[in-house]
């Protein structure tokens, strides 16, 4: 089973190996194309800075020739002008090229042309007049201050556009500089990024080994203790066997033991009723016959012979009771939940018409098990609850389906109980009251828990002393 995910890991561990490689190659190539781009965005700016210088430059080129030929009157001072004149147009062109990007840039550029324009117009009047000998007029022109006006304009316009550049190579310096330390970082990462997978490959692979070669000793003791074990497991299968057959013998007595046991419980609680009746009529028949011949003292041993009589009676009865729920056969059906209770609730009504006793009983409830079991829980647990609520003016009793808890539950404003001893509350003949405060003969709980376990449900309460008590029930 360990053979398969070794080989797949090794292959999935190279092409781990390859894809982080070409992560890293990839992350490298990006940082410096980006260090690329941005030196040339820089050098860029540079050269739009000196095209602006060298627009400039022949516009002044041009104005010295014109000056040098309208002082001396000599053509071959008019060969920068001629140049710049003719280089000028492409100059601007290439300017305007360089700055497409730009829309700021072109309207400067716009408004240079214009000025320029105007200006080496002005300048070719200038030489035709000089050709034709008009020295008042060049006079005239020169001293204007037209010319150095347009000069200054022009000077404007340039400054601003280089300080725009400028302005512009400062931000992509600072950005060349980010990127090349980005790059710097990133080839940094990504070479240890390399060396530290390559330390783990081979630390994966010497580990490999190391645990091949402990693999094949475990191989050999595994045989040794597959022989061992397969010798032990017949011992077992044949001690299992013989268990079984005991556990067969022992479950079948067991069943005859609980039989007995059921019967002789059942003999017993059957067999005592005849004595009791016996001792009961005796004490009746003195009490009614021979009341005279006694004092009070001996008629009140007598109620109190009667009294135990009758408590036993009650027991038996009980007994019987639980005794019958253990033999009875669980029928499970859907059943009105709600009429049971009600129907019990009724009969509880009559059996005390000088109390007054509410019963809130929730309406539409439908349950899952043997209706003729569950009245009978119904029957005890109302009947606690009535008894326990005796000593208050009106007595309440609710009923109904818990939808957090998932259980049916019963409650009364009674008595009460002490929650320490709710572990004793559904055990046979334990009681947590005595009979001069509430009579009973302490098998109601123990049969509604009997009930309650043959559905495979739970049951538990819940209680503050003279605040009444709460028991919740499920039935599987």
């Amino acid at each position: 089973m360990k053979s398969r995910p070794s080989r797949l890991l090794i292959p999935s561990l190279l092409i781990f190996a390859a894809v982080v490689v070409a992560f890293n190659a990839w992350f490298g190539f990006r940082a410096i194309q980006s260090l690329h781009d941005s030196e040339y965005r820089v050098s860029h700016t540079w050269q739009v800075i000196n095209q602006v210088e060298s627009i400039m430059s022949s516009v002044k080129d041009a104005e010295t020739g014109n000056r040098g030929y309208l002082i001396t009157g000599d053509e071959s001072y008019l060969e920068p002008y001629t140049i710049a004149r003719r280089e000028l147009p492409s100059k601007l062109d290439h300017f305007a090229s360089l700055t497409s990007d730009r829309p700021h840039q072109a309207v400067q550029l716009l408004e240079m042309r214009a000025v320029l324009e105007q200006r080496l117009s002005l300048l070719q009047q200038g030489i035709e007049l000089r050709r034709s000998s008009d020295h008042d007029t060049i006079r005239s022109l020169v001293l204007s201050g037209t010319g150095k006006t347009e000069m200054d304009h022009l000077r404007r316009i340039a400054d601003r556009m280089e300080s725009e550049e400028r302005h512009l190579l400062e931000i992509r310096t600072v950005i060349v500089d980010q990127d090349n330390r980005r790059a710097h970082y990133i080839v940094a990462l990504a070479s240890a990024l390399d060396f530290f997978f390559i330390a783990f490959l081979f630390r994966y692979f010497a580990t490999e080994r190391a645990m091949r070669y402990a693999a094949e000793v475990d191989a050999e003791r595994l045989a040794v203790a597959r022989n061992e074990a397969e010798r032990r497991a017949d011992e077992v299968r044949s001690l299992n066997a013989s268990l079984e057959q005991r556990v067969k013998e022992r479950t079948r007595e067991l069943e005859t033991i609980n039989h007995e046991l059921q019967a002789f419980s059942y003999s017993v609680s059957h067999d005592l009723r005849a004595p009791l009746r016996t001792i009961d009529g005796f004490s009746l028949a003195l009490e009614e016959d021979y009341q005279e011949a006694v004092d009070e003292t001996g008629r009140d041993y007598i109620r109190r012979v009667r009294n135990g009589v009758q408590r036993m009676g009650q027991l038996i009865d009980a007994l019987l009771q639980l005794s019958r729920i253990t033999r009875t056969e669980i029928g499970r059906e859907q059943f009105d939940m709600s009429q049971v209770a009600e129907s019990v609730a009724a009969v509880l009504l009559e059996e005390n018409p000088e109390r007054n006793i509410v019963f809130r009983i929730e309406p539409g409830l439908r349950a899952d098990g043997d209706s003729r079991l569950v009245r009978v829980a119904l029957e005890n647990l109302f009947g606690n609850s009535v008894k326990f609520s005796s000593k208050r003016p009106d007595s309440r009793v609710d009923f109904g389906w818990d939808k957090e808890k998932a259980a049916w539950f019963v409650r009364d404003n009674g008595a009460g109980f002490d929650m320490f001893y709710a572990d004793r509350l559904f055990n046979a003949f334990n009681r947590l009251h005595g009979d001069k405060d509430f009579r009973g003969s302490g098998i109601g709980l123990a049969t509604v828990a009997r009930i309650v376990h043959r559905h495979h449900g739970t049951i538990w309460a819940d209680s503050i002393v003279d605040h009444g008590a709460t028991f919740w029930f499920t039935l599987g």
